[in-house]
């Protein structure tokens, strides 16, 4: 108690601690919430500080100064646990996690239950994509500078970048990301997972598994899905989905032509 906010602010990184909110500087300075608002404008406009949230507070190392924020990777799990939100980082991010970077992804993205903004933080960014059926996605958890942060799994990965391709950059991208990812996936984990997707989805992964060349890893989710004997689905949407050949393995309409990068 009595401690200057600057000071505790410094022994909280001195301590291996980057976040700390507003109410938590009233409590452990005792200064008053006037002050604390003064204190940390002084602090966001020399850099030492960035808020993501309101009320939620990052620490910026000197020689991170020049990003404008820590990396999201060091703080998201406690910003995710400040908005009360379950998460996973997820998407592109999580597959350059699991070694499929063909491109750098240019934002930081959660997978969440609901309707989340956008947060920029210097040249830190994160996108939330939401997903109502949370709590059965696979995941793992992966070690962070500052503790460990939740990430879909490869498999989970692969059958949300389908999902969600708008968010991937759509299917050519998403195709080209695969191709990095395919050998991270186990086959028998892919059909665990397909039974939390639409059946649609896990066709169109497979179909683009097998256009990838990853033909050794979709023999278990192609016989999954012909004991279900699904409906036929586009592989692009348009005003004329179903117009175009038809994969006979996946009982896809290969409606678009594919564009993968080597």
């Amino acid at each position: 108690m009595g401690r200057s906010i600057p000071a505790h602010i410094d022994d909280l990184q001195q301590g291996g601690i980057y976040t700390v909110t507003r109410r938590e500087l009233e409590e452990r300075t005792g200064a008053s919430g006037r002050a604390v608002t003064a204190a940390v404008w002084r602090l966001k406009q020399s850099g030492r500080l960035v808020e993501p949230r309101r009320g939620f507070l990052v620490i910026v190392p000197l020689e991170y100064r020049s990003l404008g924020s820590l990396p999201a990777s060091w703080f998201i799990d406690d910003l995710m646990r400040f908005l009360n939100q379950p998460y996973y980082v997820g998407l592109l991010t999580a597959a350059a996690i699991h070694g499929a970077a063909h491109h750098r992804p240019q934002e930081f993205q959660v997978v969440t239950d609901r309707p989340t903004r956008r947060i920029t933080v210097g040249r830190v960014r994160i996108r939330f994509v939401q997903k109502s059926a949370i709590h059965e996605a696979a995941v793992q958890d992966v070690k962070t500078e500052t503790g460990t942060m939740r990430v879909s799994t490869p498999e989970e990965t692969a059958f949300d970048l389908v999902r969600y391709a708008p968010a991937a950059g759509h299917l050519d991208n998403v195709a080209t990301v695969l191709a990095d990812l395919a050998p991270q996936l186990d086959p028998e984990r892919l059909v665990e997972v397909a039974g939390h997707f639409e059946e649609s989805v896990a066709q169109k992964l497979g179909y683009l598994l097998d256009l990838v060349g990853a033909t050794d890893r979709t023999d278990a989710l192609h016989a999954w899905l012909t004991a279900r004997n699904p409906s036929r689905a586009p592989l692009g949407y348009g005003p004329r989905p179903f117009a175009g050949p038809v994969d006979p393995r996946w009982n896809v309409v290969v409606n678009r032509t594919m564009e993968v990068e080597q």
